[in-house]
């Protein structure tokens, strides 16, 4: 008896020996001999060799402290051994970058693994309309190492450069170093608010030097762009609080 079909010869192992490679556009392969990594808790799909994980939760107290007082952050895993090392989410497409002595600013919702020798933290959106969502927090990534996010859809990178950037914030995934961000409440009047307005009201404005990722869909809910003592009340406080948390 055989099998027949070519499942098992157009699905093989990608033969890659980088760090962090695509298996396919939603299923990221790392290399465990290069050291320690951080991956999403609970995206572990399989694995092969010796690996081992460690729930690092919030990633120690000061940063469970920020998550718990913001609502933002990310839970990871120390995964450590030798092997390969297979990861995802939910079938998001998965975007690597390798920062050399860099930043980025992630919303904590697409961030999926990491390096080792990468330092985050939760920092707070130097935003000047934040003041009236009670604050906006995002997911630092600083150092040199790889840095594996995903993003619902294939995104498009904007450059700043060129002029005025604005997005709608539940798409915004990240920004580079050198981008300013900031806060821009379009309601075209209280009497659009009142009457439902354009469903576009809060928008992230992005200047400077660098680029904004934006993906494909509104459904970033638990990332940068939730606000600080969210509330789930009525009137307008509310609505800019559920507009802000998805």
């Amino acid at each position: 008896m055989a099998i027949h079909g070519s499942l098992f010869t157009d699905h093989q192992e990608n033969a890659s020996q980088d760090p962090f490679s695509h298996q396919n556009k939603k299923l990221l392969k790392i290399q465990m001999g290069y050291g320690a990594v951080y991956a999403k808790s609970g995206s572990m799909v399989a694995y092969q060799g010796d690996v081992r994980f460690q729930n690092t939760g919030a990633g120690g107290m000061s940063k469970f402290v920020k998550s718990a007082m913001t609502g933002e952050g990310v839970s990871v895993m120390k995964c450590e051994g030798q092997g390969e090392l297979f990861v995802a989410d939910l079938a998001k497409e998965i975007q690597i970058i390798y920062l050399q002595d860099d930043l980025v600013s992630v919303n904590g919702n697409n961030v999926l693994a990491f390096s080792g020798s990468i330092d985050w933290d939760i920092h707070r959106l130097q935003a000047r309309g934040a003041a009236m969502t009670g604050g906006l927090y995002n997911v630092s990534l600083r150092g040199t190492g790889y840095v594996a996010i995903t993003t619902d859809g294939e995104p498009v990178a904007l450059n700043v450069a060129g002029g005025n950037t604005f997005a709608d914030a539940q798409s915004v995934v990240l920004w580079t170093a050198g981008v300013r961000s900031d806060i821009r409440i379009d309601t075209g009047g209280l009497k659009s608010m009142l009457r439902g307005g354009s469903g576009e009201m809060l928008q992230m404005a992005f200047s400077g030097e660098g680029y904004v990722l934006v993906q494909p869909s509104e459904s970033v809910q638990d990332g940068s762009h939730k606000a600080a003592g969210q509330s789930g009340g009525g009137g307008l406080g509310g609505n800019l609080g559920n507009i802000l948390g998805g």
